[in-house]
């Protein structure tokens, strides 16, 4: 059947073994082969199961079989069971799936919780000569579980959780997960904590989440052992302990559950509760990658792209990012189509550039959005378009991504794509500038200047020409030296002025060069010389520690850096 997971529900059949019997302490093999021969049936399914399980004679499928029909023909429920396990598994008979189907549903309807729940499995997947028939599979699920068996138990939340024959309940299924957990079935502790994690089908319980799902990893299943580090590295239900996290994931990553590997890796890349080791990083993804895990295979794509733990080889990455692209991950598909755009590590292609993107841009990620804008608005790979490249970037600016708000608020401020439109301009330059990019922060100290599209506010002005002109705007710069100059929005101060056009003049061109450095050398008239030298000193240490400073720029949708994900 199924178990829950993290991120997606895995259907598994489970089918029982061979139950274990033998013969009474006060029987000899003798008196119980006699038995048989006369023909007991419960003496025929002890021999049976002694051929079977090869208990203190050879083992031999094909006599266990012989044994087994016998006691089967005379209604013995467990012979009719394991002769309908032989037949499945052609073991000591042909396989033959109407037997198996026939000798199953004897022992069912003699009311054998294992053979009630294999019958269940074949009608839940279609199997063994039936037609799939989910709300038979139920039936028998719960004829199953309500003699107590754990599986069943566990099947029946499954069933009640994803609507499989009965109308779906979470509180149901939460009921029955947690009856085949507190029989101490492993998977079913899983779901209860997850359950009780997420508040599904039962009140959030943290506490609870965490004694079930170390319970869980106690018995050794790696998924509850690699979300039971989720916990202790997150804080959840237990104290936060990096370290047991660790310990946690790598009992996970060492049984190749490759959640538990990817999340090892993820310790080593940031050095969570191990010393930081990017080489180790990428051998924990390689693992997961390797198990076709797409959040390991664009991050071991990421590590090749930096050269971290892993020599730099873009060929390297996007082989890394293409398998994760293939399943879907959009971050991934978004790298790829940055190296196809760019021609790194791949053959340089613009029409599958913007493939890529808008795969990833059609799943809601903004930076595939933005990217999508910057191909249409360009025309390349795809036919220019304006109104398109719009509608992405605000897309992309609706989900928070400072650069698309900035260029959204470019678009209605020029009209291109959309109807001009100043106020709509400023909410986004607002958005923008509130995330700090130094280009929108500019626009709204031009904006409150002006009064276009918000009322004229020379202090507002002021204020965000300062905080582009600290990020090294030159224009900034120099409109907050005049500001001083007139004594607009703030005190007239010359000493400010005169620094602030200063710092603007060391990157500005002609015309706006000449205009900056006449306008800053009548204010550095009414200074006295030793005024001017600590204002030049002072300029000295800001561009110092400005090194990056540059005139703005024209939006450029030149692409991005290339950045992972926790």
């Amino acid at each position: 059947m199924a178990y829950l997971s993290t991120s997606r529900i895995l259907i598994l059949a489970i089918f029982l073994p061979a139950l274990a019997a033998g013969a009474q302490p006060d029987q000899s093999d003798s008196e119980v082969l006699a038995r048989a021969t006369r023909g007991d049936a419960v003496s025929q399914r002890i021999v049976g199961l002694a051929y079977l399980n090869g208990e203190r004679v050879p083992k031999d499928d094909h006599t266990a079989a012989s044994w087994f029909s016998k006691a089967a023909g005379q209604g013995d429920s467990v012979a009719q069971f394991h002769l309908a396990l032989l037949y499945e598994q052609g073991k000591g008979v042909d396989r033959d799936q109407a037997e198996t189907l026939k000798l199953y549903r004897q022992s069912a309807e003699r009311g054998l919780a294992q053979a009630q729940f294999n019958l269940a499995l074949l009608y839940e997947h279609g199997q063994g000569g039936v037609q799939k028939d989910p709300a038979q599979a139920v039936a028998w699920y719960r004829k199953a579980a309500d003699q107590g068996l754990a599986v069943a138990e566990f099947n029946m939340g499954i069933c009640y959780a994803h609507a499989i024959g009965v109308d779906r309940d979470d509180l149901l299924a939460f009921s029955w997960y947690r009856k085949a957990a507190n029989q101490g079935l492993a998977k079913a502790q899983l779901n209860v904590a997850l359950l009780y994690q997420n508040g599904q089908g039962t009140e959030r319980n943290e506490d609870l989440a965490f004694r079930y799902m170390k319970a869980a990893a106690d018995q050794g299943l790696a998924l509850a052992q690699n979300d039971l580090g989720l916990l202790y590295l997150n804080g959840t239900g237990v104290k936060k302990d990096e370290s047991k996290a660790v310990a946690c994931f790598r009992q996970a990553a060492e049984q190749g559950e490759p959640r538990g590997q990817f999340n090892l890796g993820q310790r080593y890349y940031f050095g969570q509760g191990v010393a930081q080791d990017h080489a180790r990083a990428a051998a924990w993804y390689r693992k997961a990658a390797d198990q076709g895990f797409p959040n390991a295979q664009f991050h071991l794509g990421l590590l090749y792209s930096n050269g971290q733990g892993v020599p730099e080889d873009h060929t390297q990455a996007a082989n890394w990012y293409r398998k994760a692209a293939e399943q879907g991950m959009p971050e991934a598909q978004t790298n790829l189509g940055l190296l196809c755009m760019r021609g790194e590590g791949i053959t340089q292609d613009d029409v599958q550039a913007v493939s890529w993107f808008r795969k990833a841009a059609e799943q809601g990620t903004p930076e595939a959005q933005y990217d999508m804008a910057a191909e249409l608005r360009l025309g390349r790979g795809t036919p220019r378009n304006d109104t398109e490249a719009t509608e992405w970037l605000r897309k992309a600016a609706e989900r928070g991504y400072a650069p698309a708000q900035f260029l959204a608020g470019v678009a209605f401020s020029e009209g291109t794509g959309v109807k001009q439109d100043y106020a709509k301009a400023a909410e986004w330059f607002r958005k923008a500038a509130e995330q700090g990019i130094p280009e929108a922060q500019y626009n709204m100290g031009v904006y409150y200047e002006l009064g276009r599209g918000v009322e004229h506010n020379d202090t507002s002005a002021a204020t965000w020409y300062r905080k582009a002109a600290e990020r090294g705007v030159a224009d900034a710069q120099n409109n907050l030296g005049v500001l001083y100059v007139l004594g607009k929005g703030l005190a007239r101060n010359d000493a400010e002025a005169y620094f602030w056009l200063d710092l603007a003049s060391a990157n500005e061109k002609e015309p706006q060069l000449a205009k900056t450095l006449r306008l800053r050398d009548t204010v550095g008239k009414r200074l006295k010389p030793q005024e001017r030298d600590v204002l030049g000193e002072r300029r000295k240490q800001w561009l110092s520690a400005h090194p990056t400073q540059k005139e703005m720029a024209a939006p450029s949708f030149l692409g991005k850096s290339e950045t992972g994900s926790r």
